[in-house]
């Protein structure tokens, strides 16, 4: 409840600086009235998504509602911001010419004047979330990049020197908006020819229905060694007021016949092994574990029959799993492919320079490479989007990762 006080409080002051910049925009009443009903209205609609909505609009509405919620308040987040930047420098100014003139009175105590350059300053700083967010919804969302890495490793078996798989995650294909731009990213994994595709969990938002159409697309998808999933926290249907029990068990069977389908050997807590010649590695798959999550995965169930000498390759959605169970872990999983974070879907992301999202302040592991205890993790950025429908600077990603014999 307090969060909740403190967000609202929060929005009101924002608005109230937004009002301040309008003010200084004109002088017109109906300007202001419009500013105050589109601002409650924008409020009132993302209040509704977030409390009962879910169940009652479409995804594709609720990210509409929920896209421009976030377009308009962070832009009126930068210019409430400079603005109160700006009162901290008034008031400042305005005690020290308090105390510094003679024969000062309470009633004489007042704030210089707002500076005409910090309206300025303020509407060109608001412009650059604006556009980022507004491109992210129409061009961003869709465009998909390739990212290839290289990883050695010197216990690979040496028939698997130059493997090379491919990772997807986080579909979230109930907010598919735009059957072209799918077919096309289909079209690029399949052209990466990579020995095998794995995919990391969150096929859905809520329903298995979502998949539907889409589930003839995805099949196109193929690779020689056959292709591999895992579920997601979304993929339950925890996030749904189903009427029964029944009811949300039939959908997670749903979505799981959807996967087979598609083409896709989902792994609950069990593996596969991958051979080649006499050599082999094991591809293991484990159900959501994630913190603050549902924990269903069972990283020892599904090893068991590995033994601790083979590859291993592990898909786990959540990259807390890797932190809190896999990094540590006696056996040794060389490999582990996750998703979950999306990155936030916005950010900064300039290759050898900065890698920089708010995602970072939830998750340690949160885009990328990681390497710890001579073990690495992938956490994949999402092919998808979810809530916000569009993507900045954390752009959707194909991962394409090509295993090597260290010498």
């Amino acid at each position: 409840m307090l969060r909740v006080i403190l967000f609202c409080v929060g929005l009101l002051l924002i608005d109230f600086y937004g009002f301040q910049f309008i003010k200084l925009l004109s002088n017109s009443k109906w300007v202001k009235i419009c500013y105050i009903l589109l601002s409650g209205l924008i409020l009132g609609l993302t209040l509704y998504t977030y409390s009962i909505g879910r169940q009652s609009l479409s995804i594709k509405t609720s990210n509409i509602i929920i896209g421009v919620f976030l377009i308009v308040y962070i832009s009126k987040l930068v210019i409430a911001f400079v603005f109160l930047g700006e009162d901290v420098y008034r008031f400042l100014k305005g005690t020290y010419a308090y105390f510094t003139t003679t024969n000062s009175t309470i009633e004489s105590f007042h704030l210089p004047s707002r500076r005409k350059f910090v309206k300025q300053l303020a509407l060109g700083l608001a412009a650059i979330p604006f556009s980022s967010l507004l491109y992210g919804v129409i061009k961003g969302k869709y465009n998909f990049k390739v990212l290839k890495y290289t990883l050695y490793f010197k216990d690979l078996p040496t028939a698997f020197d130059g493997y090379q798989l491919t990772q997807i995650s986080d579909l979230h294909s109930g907010s598919f908006d735009n059957k072209e731009q799918i077919s096309y990213a289909i079209d690029l994994i399949n052209q990466q020819k990579s020995d095998v595709i794995l995919f990391t969990g969150d096929m859905v938002n809520l329903t298995a229905s979502e998949m539907n159409p889409w589930k003839t697309m995805f099949s196109k998808l193929s690779a020689k060694d056959g292709m591999y999933s895992v579920l997601g926290n979304h993929d339950y249907g925890d996030y749904v007021r189903w009427e029964s029990k029944v009811q949300k068990k039939q959908n997670l069977e749903a979505l799981k016949s959807i996967q087979q389908e598609i083409g896709f050997d989902l792994l609950l807590n069990e593996h596969r092994f991958i051979e080649k010649a006499t050599d082999k590695i094991a591809i293991i798959g484990v159900e959501n574990w994630g913190k603050g999550f549902r924990k269903n995965g069972d990283l020892n169930k599904a090893s068991q029959g590995i033994a601790k000498n083979d590859f291993k390759i592990l898909l786990s959605h959540d990259p807390t799993h890797w932190e809190e169970e896999v990094k540590g872990n006696k056996n040794k999983y060389h490999l582990t492919l996750s998703g979950h974070t999306h990155g936030m879907q916005m950010g900064i992301e300039i290759p050898n320079w900065i890698k920089w999202s708010p995602i970072k302040w939830r998750y340690k592991y949160w885009a990328g490479i990681y390497k710890e205890n001579n073990r690495f993790l992938n956490v994949n950025r999402g092919f998808g989007f979810l809530a916000y429908p569009g993507r900045v600077g954390i752009w959707p990603e194909i991962t394409v990762i090509t295993l090597k014999k260290e010498q």
